[in-house]
């Protein structure tokens, strides 16, 4: 049974919705999390056991691609809790929760940070993965993606087929710049926001935790949706605590009632 705080302030948040015209969500780490993928910071996430990772990479691809590129399918092979984690994950009740509110006509696009690709496997059809899809490559010279298991990686590094240009693993890494096009266009999505929904995230990385802002300086209320306090919680007009897989989806029932 929902305790009455909680009750409260999913209905809260299900009347701003029901205000609502153009709402976007930014989602993070939390979630995936009960889909089985570590978060990345917070209470037993993978850096705040074992330190961030290295920012060296993506120097490394810039000097020498084919170096890369071997490290990256020896990787694979050998394989990280991470990255089997992302392996094994199916989307959980909050990924399809958040593609209902899109089917409901109650959630007009998602910037997610995640790259396991779990929100559009779920059904969300405009979606914005501000840090890659770890799914796809993407060409260095004219930004066109591909599926990762359609390149041949016989031949390192992979070449784009319509422009001959370097491909590299779509996900962003620390010093990369992300593409312009994801960048682009989530400063759109924030600048038309009338509410504005983060989910799972801690609200630390930028450019990413200032798309909330930019809705909420527009006026755009703000819903937070996460177990522990974050750097947003002193400025969201609603805050509902707790896990993603069981918010999210009450959410959604409470906007189906008439």
């Amino acid at each position: 049974m929902m305790d009455a705080a909680l009750d409260k302030t999913l209905r809260d948040a299900a009347a701003l919705f029901r205000r609502s015209r153009y709402a976007v969500a930014l989602t993070g780490a939390g979630l995936s999390a009960e889909s089985g993928i570590p978060t990345y910071r917070g209470t037993g996430g993978v850096w705040t056991r074992f330190g961030e990772p290295t920012i060296d990479g993506w120097d490394l691809f810039c000097q020498d691609p084919e170096a890369w590129w071997k490290l990256s399918v020896e990787h694979r092979v050998g394989g990280s809790e991470f990255s089997e984690a992302i392996d094994r994950a199916v989307p959980n009740a909050a990924h399809y929760a958040m593609a209902e509110l899109e089917q409901m006509g109650r959630l007009a696009h998602v910037i997610t940070q995640n790259i396991d690709n779990l929100q559009n496997v779920a059904g969300s059809r405009h979606v914005t993965e501000i840090h890659g899809n770890r799914a796809k490559a993407r060409c260095m010279s004219c930004g066109l993606r591909y599926r990762l298991e359609s390149i041949a990686l016989a031949i390192l590094p992979p070449h784009c087929a319509e422009c001959g240009g370097v491909l590299k693993n779509d996900v962003v890494m620390f010093g990369e710049p992300i593409p312009a096009d994801a960048l682009e266009e989530c400063y759109r999505q924030a600048f038309r926001a009338d509410l504005f929904l983060v989910v799972g995230t801690s609200a630390v990385v930028y450019p990413a935790a200032e798309f909330p802002l930019m809705a909420k300086r527009r006026g755009a209320p703000l819903i937070e949706i996460n177990p522990e306090e974050t750097a947003l919680s002193d400025l969201a007009d609603v805050i509902i605590r707790g896990p993603a897989a069981v918010t999210v989806p009450a959410l959604v029932e409470l906007l189906l009632i008439p």
